[in-house]
């Protein structure tokens, strides 16, 4: 069969709404019929559409890797400094710069390619295995050779390999998880559908690349391949959209750009000063060395990559998997969350809850997920057993007998097949002290009608063993039931029915007893109703606390799903997000409100806190108004459909079990799919972004201190009193093994107690500016103060005056590092424990220098020589200052601001 493509058959895959069309017009549209293409038919469509693949991302290089520690503002101040120390022939000094952007770059590329090369790639979702009718042959082809206007057979199992019109089917249910959110399978027909504009996850009559058929039989037509089909559209979007950036980036890119501005007017200030004083040009350009080298904190890139690694290293150790060492930082500052609700929230197992009876009597279920473990209980805890009573037995008998599902314990563990209803429903004989196998081993079944989507229930006719009486089981929709029974006699379990259904529970109405014959099999007999099974997808037992301690951490919560309005209120209620459905709104509701003008789309999404039924635009409309409000929003996801919100997030974060292109979009992976341990995340993020604050602290407040004290000696005519070698030493060496050292503090366990930082607030705001000038003035005339007293009042040599003010110095950051473990608490009032790394880097770092005083080498490069004991002991008790003026310091700040004042933030 050749068909002949004219201008006017050109197949627009994307204009065409399938769902509206029927069988026969699909294939009509598609020039192909039941009887599949033929070989001649697959190049011109080949060449026409391409091949049935997602575009791959490149992954990054090692050398990518390694060139992207060197994007960075900071960064390129050291390299200008080394390239003018190089010029100088300061062969010391641009060695010990290029030393630290090495360890840096080390640190960096190596947490970084272990991320990359442990995250999944892009996953090609439809490379996979197709029977495909062609040249009137089934065959198996590679799902990537599919074109528009193929016939394609599948079955339970099978994923589905592009987006299929379905001209036949059986029993056919399928899992969108992955591109709808909703986890309850969906069941599928071949009946074109009359509404416009309807979400993809009603499209009864369409399967999805991508997502799998769970049950069934079914045949169709290809319709779409490779980037039109519902997962391409989200992979070519990604690439239109604009990544958030994560808190730390834009507080640092600020911080750096100040930095940056900070060190070239100071250079230009000071060295315009020497030139006018009649200063020699190249004694000049050795000061403005000096001054950068004394305003850089060499140290802070690396310390940030060890606080960042540490971190990361903490959070996997709480299922956090970091993919992007920033994320750390960014969860940390987050102020909203926009969770999904399955699998997340909820254990993303239907599980059967209440079971009712005509009374109306009701039964509770405990236990949760695929298995027996669990009981069922009355109202008054009595523990039911099968035989508890008649009604009990029946309704337990029924479900047992019409069900095709299987659920089995072997050795101690559980295994299931089969629709997850019916494996719910196969566990209540296990909590009812009875096995499947026991119940059906009397039973003889004659006939089977099984479940299909236009018929909405099943049944199962049978008769006992040696019993001649002819029974039925059935279970499905109450409203395809209660056609058949007595209606006034069961009108308050019908109202019961109502109850449930509005809580978000899904009911399975169970009905049976004595027939006369098999009915014809789309008929139902008259029958007894036994009641029905109330089952839902059940919260975690961690949820409801985790919600709780977001609240208490000033973060808000908001539940983004593709599951019915009512199931999402249900549990957004009981965990804790939301209270009532007013707070609620859906896709179809956000649709009618972006097209009315005059109300703000975002006025309404900062007042809902459950969105329910929305497609994958909806989910990026959301994130992108919320991060406009000026939230720092983290979102979850795992599906296709998740990945644009995931990209537009300040922070992305995907579920272990969620899709490749989900983790490959995100920062952050959830190793146990938990929303519990997000909040973990979140812990330690703000203990990581409070560890980088006492680094920063640390270096600026010194580098600070060494720029006043050269400015001093400026004004007052005195040599400088460091050499450049000597500042570098003190800041890549012994304050260098500090600030790294300061990366492993504990966190305040008052980090969750506290609202998150403002999103444009500075790192450097009105606490850190306070303690930076007073330490950072008080460490600057203690060393200028001696250097004056050694050159005016002792006369000593500039050699040996500088060489005690070096060691004064040094001891003064060994003091100054302790402040710097807390910036309110005392000293005094924090454990050891919290740190011993911190000590032990204290006692290095003295002892390096110390060591250095002695070895020749060392002596010669940094022009040291060895100090007295009894000066050592001196200088230790004169840097000790530093402690007891930080000690007040907090103690007045602790008195007179029992809270920070966001309003008098200062940013520098």
């Amino acid at each position: 069969m050749n068909h002949d493509y004219s201008a006017n058959s050109n197949i627009n895959q994307e204009n065409i709404c399938w769902y509206r069309l029927t069988e026969e017009e699909a294939m009509e549209r598609l020039n192909t019929s039941i009887a599949g293409l033929t070989s001649s038919d697959i190049p011109d469509r080949v060449s026409r559409y391409g091949k049935n693949v997602l575009p791959s991302r490149k992954r990054l290089t090692l050398f990518r890797v390694v060139i992207n520690q060197f994007l960075n503002p900071l960064i390129y101040i050291l390299l200008g400094a080394g390239g003018v120390s190089i010029i100088l022939e300061e062969y010391s000094d641009a060695g010990f710069i290029f030393l630290v952007l090495l360890i840096n770059a080390v640190i960096g590329t190596f947490q970084e390619w272990q991320a990359e090369t442990k995250a999944s790639a892009l996953e090609q979702m439809i490379q996979l295995k197709a029977k495909v009718k062609r040249d009137q042959k089934n065959l198996i082809l590679p799902g990537e050779e599919l074109v528009p206007g193929d016939i394609v057979m599948l079955e339970s199992g099978n994923k589905v390999p592009a987006d299929i019109r379905i001209i036949r089917e059986n029993n056919l249910t399928a899992t969108e998880a992955i591109l709808t959110g909703e986890s309850v399978p969906v069941s599928k027909d071949s009946m074109a559908m009359e509404r416009e504009d309807i979400p993809v996850s009603d499209h009864i009559n369409m399967l999805f690349a991508g997502t799998t058929i769970t049950a069934g039989r079914a045949t169709g037509v290809v319709v779409a391949t490779g980037l039109e089909t519902e997962i391409g559209k989200i992979a070519s979007s990604l690439k239109e959209l604009e990544a958030g950036k994560a808190p730390l980036v834009q507080r640092m890119e600020s911080f750096t750009k100040k930095i940056s501005l900070t060190v070239l007017g100071a250079c230009m200030l000071l060295g315009g000063i020497g030139y006018w004083s009649g200063v020699p040009v190249k004694e000049i350009f050795f000061f403005v060395v000096a001054v950068a080298v004394s305003a850089i904190p060499e140290g802070l890139p690396i310390a940030m990559t060890v606080a960042l690694s540490i971190g990361a290293s903490r959070m996997a150790r709480r299922n956090v998997i970091i993919r992007k060492l920033t994320a750390v930082e960014g969860l940390g500052s987050c102020t909203f969350i926009a969770t999904d609700k399955t699998g997340t929230l909820t254990v993303d197992q239907q599980t059967a809850r209440m079971i009712v009876l005509p009374g109306p009597t009701s039964f509770t279920v405990t236990g949760e997920g695929y298995n027996g473990e669990g009981t069922i209980c009355g109202m008054d805890g009595e523990k039911m057993s099968f035989n508890s009573s008649i009604e009990f037995e029946q309704i337990i008998r029924s479900v047992t007998i019409c069900n095709e599902g299987d659920l089995t314990r072997d050795n101690g563990s559980w295994s299931s097949a089969g629709d997850p209803i019916d494996v719910a429903l196969l566990a209540l004989s296990y909590k009812a002290n009875i096995t499947p196998k026991e119940i059906l081993k009397d039973i003889e079944k004659l006939s089977e009608v099984p479940f299909e989507s236009e018929r909405r229930y099943a049944a199962v006719y049978y008769r006992e063993k040696e019993q001649s009486t002819l029974k039925i089981a059935v279970k499905g929709a109450i409203e395809k039931l209660q056609e058949h029974i007595d209606k006034e006699k069961n009108r308050d379990l019908l109202d019961q029915v109502d109850y449930y259904a509005e809580n978000g529970y899904r009911i399975i109405a169970v009905g049976g007893g004595t027939v006369s014959e098999v009915e014809p099999i789309d008929q139902l007999p008259d029958m007894e109703l036994l009641g029905f099974v109330a089952l839902i997808d059940p919260l975690r037992p961690e949820a409801r606390n985790a919600v709780k301690q977001c609240h208490l951490a000033g973060v808000e919560v908001a539940m983004i799903t593709g599951d019915h309005p009512a199931t999402s209120l249900a549990i957004a209620r009981e965990v804790g997000i939301a209270h009532n459905n007013k707070e609620s709104i859906t896709g179809m509701e956000l649709d009618r409100i972006i097209s009315q003008e005059g109300e703000s789309l975002l006025k309404i999404i900062q007042s809902k806190r459950i969105f329910s039924r929305v497609s994958p635009q909806h989910k990026q409309s959301i994130v992108q108004a919320l991060r406009e409000s000026g939230h720092f929003i983290a979102v979850t996801g795992d599906g296709v459909n998740d990945a644009p919100a995931l990209k537009t997030a300040n922070i992305g974060i995907a579920m272990e079990y969620g899709t490749d292109v989900a983790k490959d979009t995100s920062s952050i992976i959830i190793g146990d799919n938990n929303f519990a341990s997000i909040v973990a995340g979140i812990e330690e993020g703000r203990f990581t972004y409070g560890n980088l604050r006492k680094i920063i602290y640390l270096l600026i407040s010194t580098g600070a201190a060494e720029l006043i004290a050269i400015g001093l000696s400026l004004a007052f005519q005195l040599p400088l009193p460091f050499l450049p070698v000597q500042l570098l030493w003190l800041n890549l060496v012994t304050n260098g093994i500090q600030d790294v050292a300061l990366a492993f503090e504990a966190g305040e366990k008052k980090a969750m107690r506290e609202p998150p930082r403002e999103p444009d607030e500075s790192i450097f705001n009105r606490l850190m500016v306070s303690q930076t000038l007073i330490s950072a003035t008080v460490i600057s005339l203690l060393t200028f103060g001696l250097w004056y007293h050694l050159l005016n009042h002792l006369h000593w040599e500039e050699f040996v005056a500088r060489n005690t003010v070096l060691l004064l110095m040094v001891l003064l950051q060994n003091f100054h590092a302790l402040n710097c473990r807390s910036e309110t608490r005392s000293l005094f009032k924090i454990p050891l424990h919290n740190n011993y790394i911190l000590i032990l880097g204290i006692i290095a770092a003295q002892g390096i220098h110390i060591l250095a005083m002695y070895i020749p080498f060392m002596q010669e490069i940094l022009s040291l020589q060895p100090v007295p004991r009894i000066d050592w002991v001196k200088l230790f008790f004169t840097a000790s200052i530093i402690v007891l003026v930080m000690e007040i310091f907090k103690m007045v700040y602790k008195k007179n601001i029992r809270l920070p004042d966001k309003a008098n933030t200062q940013k520098i």
